[in-house]
């Protein structure tokens, strides 16, 4: 079964699992938010910087984006920060802080991956869409970065 915003067919347990989803997503993009923007801030200047200010701009993006569906499910949007971010402000160095970085992104690739497919057609699949193709060429531009700085 396929679910949308706009679908009042839904089984309860599914419409509460897609929402309980955006949730999480929702809090692990703020802390992706976070960290970038603090570990921009501690980078200066160069490519690792610009790197953590391109993905810190996704984030934020994608923050918005799942608000926006959360509310148009009459949802109040999740205000917590996921645990990622202090796991990833507690590791000092900012190459290791970039990989787990990247790892997170992974982890939001493979929930998107796994949860496409019971989206029905329409503005949310289309933007979780996006959203997923947005972190696959983060995390190979972090990979490049990484490669060439490393």
């Amino acid at each position: 079964m396929t679910i949308q915003a706009n679908d009042t067919a839904q089984s309860g347990g599914n419409r509460e699992a897609l929402i309980a989803f955006l949730n999480e997503l929702l809090e692990a993009e703020r802390a992706g938010a976070r960290v970038t923007l603090e570990s921009a801030h501690t980078a200066g200047d160069g490519p690792i910087a610009e790197l953590l200010r391109t993905i810190q701009h996704d984030e934020a993006r994608w923050c918005a984006m799942l608000s926006r569906h959360l509310k148009a499910f009459g949802e109040t949007p999740s205000a917590k920060v996921g645990a990622f971010h202090g796991k990833a402000m507690a590791i000092a160095d900012l190459g290791a802080r970039l990989s787990f970085l990247n790892r997170g992104q992974g982890w939001v690739v493979k929930k998107l991956r796994e949860w496409l497919p019971q989206v029905g057609e329409g503005p949310l699949h289309d933007d979780l869409a996006d959203m997923l193709r947005s972190h696959e060429a983060n995390i190979a531009l972090a990979n490049d970065v990484v490669s060439r700085d490393g």
